[in-house]
């Protein structure tokens, strides 16, 4: 299974009658799933079999899905607000008994904020309220899909990218294996140079106690046990790309392993060649985090 990335966009649109319709889905990377929806007034009841839906599809990221409706073929019907009218026709009787005025004309007093108000007729009418439902979370359903095939494309291009920076990491654990610099014999001539240096040539040393000295600094400078665990979390992160779950934090958690060898790998080199293999390394692991945190 490829990977699936957290970033995505897709569109669908949908038409009932004379309305029209579109949704819009994006989503950014995060650290679990998340949806916020931007609905028009009357819809927003459609929420959670909408998440539901969608979850179907994504398990981790960030989204948004806006709905935009176009209802302008459809002359939204007129519905008299009747508690409204009453308070303005009692507010209007108080007026006059103060007062000696003209009685308002019914166009003025319709005119009103309030008293006459723009409907739904889906609303009114639960056989069509039901079937807009049904078209829009269809058309959702359609989006949704689409987007998780535009993460999986996505996905691929971000799966050439890391399996990449892992053959690169590979690549500079056997050169740092590999390095002479890395073996006891190097060590021990580099001690037996600095000290001959050191003392102008007259050591003085016992060829076992600079031998027991080359050991003790050996031991301290052994990158084999790091280069061991680099090599496995190699192995463990090729294994991961190929699995069917999310692996977009399992991937997280083994950058940190990548991270903290390779640091002790760099603490622990005692030559300017291994300082630069660990230097490479961090700025490749570097890389592959930043790979990473777009994988769901």
């Amino acid at each position: 299974m490829s990977l699936n990335s957290m970033t995505g966009f897709a569109r669908a649109d949908g038409a009932l009658g004379d309305m029209r319709w579109h949704w819009e889905l994006r989503s950014v990377n995060g650290k679990s799933f998340d949806c916020r929806f931007r609905l028009p007034p009357g819809i927003d009841g459609l929420e959670a079999r909408l998440r539901e839906a969608l979850g179907k599809h994504i398990k981790r990221g960030n989204c948004q899905a806006s709905l935009s409706i176009d209802q302008s073929a459809t002359p939204a019907p007129l519905r008299l607000n009747r508690e409204a009218l009453a308070v303005v026709v009692d507010a209007l009787k108080e007026v006059q008994s103060i007062c000696e005025t003209q009685p308002p004309r019914p166009e003025g007093i319709l005119a009103l904020r309030g008293v006459l108000e723009t409907g739904d007729a889906s609303e009114t009418d639960p056989e069509e309220k039901a079937a807009l439902e049904a078209a829009l979370v269809k058309s959702f359903e359609e989006a949704a899909s689409a987007l998780a095939m535009a993460r999986s494309e996505e996905g691929l291009k971000l799966e050439a990218l890391v399996s990449a920076q892992i053959d690169e990491i590979e690549r500079l654990t056997k050169d740092a294996a590999a390095a002479p610099a890395a073996s006891p014999h190097a060590i021990r001539d580099r001690l037996a140079a600095q000290i001959h240096e050191l003392l102008d040539g007259n050591s003085g040393i016992a060829e076992d106690r600079l031998a027991h000295e080359a050991a003790l600094l050996a031991t301290k400078a052994d990158i084999r046990e790091e280069l061991d665990r680099l090599t496995a979390h190699v192995e463990q992160a090729r294994e991961l790309l190929t699995g069917k779950d999310p692996k977009g934090r399992r991937l997280d958690f083994l950058t940190q392993e990548f991270n903290r060898e390779a640091n002790t790998l760099c603490s622990k080199a005692a030559d300017v060649s291994l300082t630069r293999i660990g230097l490479d390394l961090k700025a490749v692991i570097d890389q592959l985090r930043e790979q990473i945190q777009n994988i769901e």
